[in-house]
């Protein structure tokens, strides 16, 4: 029953990680990444469709993105939602491909871009603390059911907190290396 739990916690506490790391992926460091327009969204017959779904996404060069439709007509809609999208970037078209130039960060974009990364590693954080609170929570329910001793809680509570500071620990990591990539020039 507490292995359970713990097992359970440190699964959920993993994902937190994974998802950090995926949101990470996205944030732009003056190298060409698919990552960076997979969350746009297109219009497509009517309906938002990622740009993945519509259209062929490659790195042609360290700075640049190629966008190549599906479909010819696809190419305006595509344009217009990387235009509108808060990722500062210009596209332009030649025929059928996409080409999305990466500018070069400045200093304060590179601050800004940090400050964003802070504040997903954070949200992380707390995602692991309540993922801790309800393995916490579960131990006090089962005491409470006289399912298992108040030793048991507190070794099992004892557990969860050493795989939550790991978890920390690895999402503190994650951010000091991502900062220093933000921030070289």
């Amino acid at each position: 029953m507490i292995e359970e739990i713990r097992q359970d916690a440190e699964q959920r506490m993993k994902k937190s990680v994974e998802s950090f790391r995926h949101e990470l992926s996205r944030l732009r460091t003056g190298r060409a990444n698919t990552a960076l327009v997979e969350p746009i969204h297109v219009e497509y017959y009517g309906s938002k469709v990622p740009l993945r779904q519509v259209a062929n996404i490659s790195v042609e060069d360290a700075r640049t993105l190629t966008v190549t439709p599906w479909e010819q007509q696809m190419v305006p809609a595509i344009e217009k939602a990387i235009m509108t999208s808060d990722l500062g970037l210009t596209p332009s078209s030649a025929g059928q491909v996409i080409r999305i130039p990466l500018p070069q960060l400045t200093e304060e974009r590179r601050r800004d871009l940090v400050r964003v990364v802070k504040q997903e590693a954070e949200q992380a954080r707390v995602a692991i603390r309540n993922i801790r609170r309800e393995a916490n929570s579960d131990f006090k329910e089962l005491v409470k059911e006289k399912e298992i001793t108040e030793d048991d809680e507190r070794r099992g509570q004892e557990a969860v907190q050493k795989i939550t500071d790991q978890y920390v620990a690895e999402i503190d990591r994650i951010l000091e290396e991502k900062e220093q990539e933000l921030m070289e020039v």
